[in-house]
């Protein structure tokens, strides 16, 4: 049978008790993970494509994103706080909706983590090689970029790049990082949250005294849009979803964390309704300060946010609010990684991958062959593709597993409902289906060729799970104790 193969959550449990990860991290901690995961090249780079699609009605799409992301965060709560382990969506799926399910929302999460990693590090090299350019140190333009995304001139020429240094090197970097152990990395990413937090506030503060009503009219220029268009205030939310990407970063991190049951739920809602109340109001205060129509001026921005303090004559501070983006982006990245280690790391531990991928090593407890290998992917990745088309088709695998996600929580509720749950998502039957139509529509409102990018990718997947990960699953062997 092809639906066959349920692992019981218990038998998850044991697996996890066998081959685990030390359990380090506390609420706080989690936290910053989460922030430091969301605030990123969404809400400091997005920002000017959810204005040339939506215009000043991106402030709905921010909220249509955001509402998503709460009904799914209130979800993840839920199943994280039953099933403390590693893997995410990935594991989730498997304890419910079996193995097969559980090995395509880990295939379409490599877009979730791994594109979004990759995406993440070409914006932030795009402020790196600002910054460096600025002070006379810049790069030969074929460092600057990757050979699929040419530099754009002042006279409209273009100069092709070839290899992305700085977004290779911040990549190798925060691999570092991962390898040399998780509480280092959260230390490490507890202070670039405070760096851009302060950075948020900062705009917020100044660009919020200069709001002017008209800026807002028109408010929806392109209208609500339509399916498959990705124009208009839905386009612009499937696009600004990006934003709020990360939370459920806080789940992979379940087997490392103390009381993994109270600590994950504060985690995940917590760092989500932080990063909501300053999105909204940075997106207020950027549309009502200097406007947002489609084709003006912050539309066409690489820097909105400092963009906007420029116009409003705080030059300095604005450069000192992109810098906080230099300082701060490499934490996303950080994260991004993290989260697609622990998941492939789970899926070799149950045989879906290779074994290898499931080594821990001995001095720093951390899941180091697949750490490095993802790492020295993702550096690649960003070395030689563009970030404009990623986010769109990173989205694409994140939408998918959050559909799965919440599913999989109402399948649980009738199947185990005696089964203990130390955070319940209260009405879930209302929560659960709103959490699933909302995933459903973001999906069609990404555009038809991101679609088609990510059936293509669905299709790869099911080959490589029939060719290899099927007959060497340890839950068809038998073989779960080896694992």
């Amino acid at each position: 049978m092809l639906f066959d193969r349920v692992k019981p959550l218990d038998q998850i449990l044991a697996t996890a008790e066998r081959k685990g990860l030390v359990r380090q991290l506390g609420w706080f901690q989690l936290m910053m993970l989460g922030i430091g995961a969301i605030i990123g090249t969404g809400i400091f780079v997005l920002t000017s494509v959810a204005a040339e699609k939506a215009g000043p009605g991106m402030m709905y799409s921010f909220i249509i994103a955001g509402a998503v992301c709460a009904l799914t965060a209130l979800v993840y709560a839920e199943i994280a706080s039953m099933v403390p382990v590693s893997g995410s969506a990935y594991t989730y799926s498997y304890a419910v909706l079996g193995e097969i399910i559980a090995w395509m929302v880990g295939w379409a999460l490599i877009l979730e983590y791994a594109v979004a990693a990759g995406a993440v590090a070409v914006g932030w090299s795009g402020y790196a090689n600002g910054f460096l350019t600025s002070v006379g140190w810049g790069l030969p333009a074929p460092l600057l970029t990757g050979p699929y995304d040419p530099i754009v001139q002042p006279d409209g020429t273009t100069i092709s790049g070839s290899f992305n240094l700085i977004a290779f090197l911040i990549s190798l970097f925060v691999t570092w990082l991962l390898v040399i152990g998780t509480s280092k990395s959260a230390k490490f990413t507890a202070v670039l949250v405070v760096v851009k937090i302060v950075a948020l506030t900062t705009f917020v503060i100044i660009a919020m005294p200069a709001v002017n009503g008209a800026n807002f009219v028109p408010m929806m220029p392109n209208g609500w849009g339509t399916p498959l268009s990705g124009i208009g205030v839905l386009g612009a939310s499937a696009s600004i979803f990006f934003a709020y990407v990360g939370f459920d970063a806080v789940s992979t991190a379940a087997e490392e964390t103390k009381d993994p049951q109270r600590n994950v739920p504060i985690g995940l809602i917590g760092s989500l309704a932080v990063c909501t109340v300053f999105y909204l109001l940075v997106a207020y205060a950027a549309v009502g300060a200097v406007g947002a129509q489609p084709g003006g001026a912050l539309a066409l921005s690489k820097e909105p946010l400092a963009f906007v303090l420029r116009e409003l004559g705080h030059g300095t501070i604005g450069n000192w609010v992109a810098a906080a983006a230099i300082i701060a982006l490499p934490s996303v990245v950080l994260m991004m990684i993290y989260g697609q280690t622990r998941i492939l790391f789970t899926m070799a531990r149950d045989g879906l991958l290779p074994k290898m991928l499931a080594n821990v090593h001995p001095r720093f407890h951390t899941p180091h062959t697949v750490t490095i290998i993802t790492g020295a992917a993702v550096s690649l990745f960003a070395a030689l593709f563009p970030v404009g088309a990623l986010a769109d088709i990173s989205n694409s695998g994140t939408l998918f597993a959050f559909f799965i996600v919440a599913l999989g929580v109402m399948l649980l509720r009738v199947r185990q409902p005696e089964r203990k749950r130390a955070f319940k998502v209260p009405f879930i039957w209302v929560v659960g289906p709103l959490a699933m139509a909302g995933c459903a529509l973001l999906f069609v409102s990404l555009g038809l060729y991101t679609i088609k990018l990510f059936l293509a990718w669905a299709v790869i997947g099911l080959i490589v799970y029939f060719a290899y990960s099927r007959q060497r699953s340890h839950l068809h062997n038998g073989t779960e104790h080896e694992s």
